[in-house]
């Protein structure tokens, strides 16, 4: 049984997991392939409550073959996600697509159709992803380039002319209003080809949350298969529901993390300081700003300082040849 497999990560949020996989469930009619439900060890009767609810409304008979599985440990984002995708079709065979969904995000009928039938008429893209938009109809900005030192530096200092003299650095891009190829994509609603896969390997486990997929569609443009943003396949996106974003009163430990993982794997240690370094360098300019102009700091409390701090205990675990300790958060879903 080859075809399209669907994957929706769930943690702590059974109801809106079950919301979600109904809207896939619609916009996979007429496709074959199979939906894997995979609770990422919630604790809460999560498992249950969905796996009793897919045998309630008959998905686990219908024509998508729905399965509910637990994993048994919550290792993040990209470890909940490989577990789905390792897992495979019900007949133990491996899909020739992978369709990773949010568990607060709802596509649109025609939604997955047109990422695979992108992927299927376009055979030298890797990845596919949709056009994201929120529940009050705002359009989401998803398409992005991949981090360097002068987007590090831009995306702190906040200010217009630098912003024009490093466009082409910019990691947010503006809303595509066509199809077209970009760096990486959120991973809300992404497709991809499995034969990209076997040739990178899945999400790398040593992030826990954020920068997994950047990573991924990384590896994936430099053994030269493209990510490609398709404006035909619209997608709701609630976000945040897991993680608690919206609410963050400090930044997360594993948002450092995985943003210096994803530096030092992709560039080195020398390039994980400059880049740093330049953060931080804007970071400084911008709040000097602040003290004459009345502006939103836009960054959590104590955002450069719990930055620098982080970024000088890697540097002296790196001295000490210890290496970096990437802590485990209790979120296994991001919005």
């Amino acid at each position: 049984m080859a075809g399209l497999l669907t994957v929706l990560l769930n943690w702590r949020s059974a109801e809106m997991t079950l919301r979600a996989a109904e809207s896939a469930l619609v916009a996979l009619e007429g496709l074959a392939g199979a939906l894997v439900i995979v609770d990422n060890d919630s604790g809460d009767e999560s498992f249950e409550t969905m796996a009793a609810e897919v045998r309630k409304r008959g998905w686990d008979q219908g024509p998508q073959a729905v399965r509910v599985l637990q994993s048994g440990h919550n290792g993040g984002f990209g470890a909940g996600n490989n577990f789905g995708i390792r897992a495979g079709m019900p007949d133990g065979s491996a899909p020739d697509f992978v369709y990773i969904l949010n568990s607060d995000a709802f596509p649109e009928p025609g939604a997955i159709r047109a990422l695979l039938q992108h992927l299927q008429t376009h055979p030298a893209t890797g990845f596919a992803g949709s056009f994201i938009y929120g529940d009050d109809g705002a359009p989401h900005r998803t398409a992005f380039r991949f981090p360097s030192i002068a987007s590090e530096f831009e995306g702190q200092i906040r200010f217009g002319p630098v912003s024009r003299m490093l466009n082409c650095w910019i990691v947010a891009q503006p809303i595509p209003q066509a199809t077209r190829r970009v760096d990486w994509l959120a991973g809300a609603s992404l497709m991809m080809r499995r034969a990209v896969l076997d040739q990178i390997g899945l999400f790398d486990e040593r992030f826990f949350l954020y920068f997994e997929e950047t990573d991924l569609c990384r590896r994936a443009a430099l053994a030269g298969w493209p990510t490609d943003y398709v404006v035909e396949s619209r997608v709701m996106h609630i976000g945040s529901v897991s993680t608690g974003m919206r609410q963050w009163s400090r930044i997360p430990q594993f948002w450092l993390d995985s943003r210096l993982h994803y530096l030092v794997k992709n560039h080195g240690v020398a390039y994980a300081i400059a880049a740093t370094l330049a953060l931080i360098c804007g970071g400084i300019l911008w709040r000097a700003r602040l003290l004459i102009q009345r502006k939103d700091r836009g960054d959590p409390p104590l955002y450069l300082t719990d930055l620098t701090l982080h970024a000088l205990r890697a540097v002296l675990n790196s001295v000490r040849g210890r290496p970096a300790a990437f802590a485990k958060s209790p979120r296994g879903t991001r919005g």
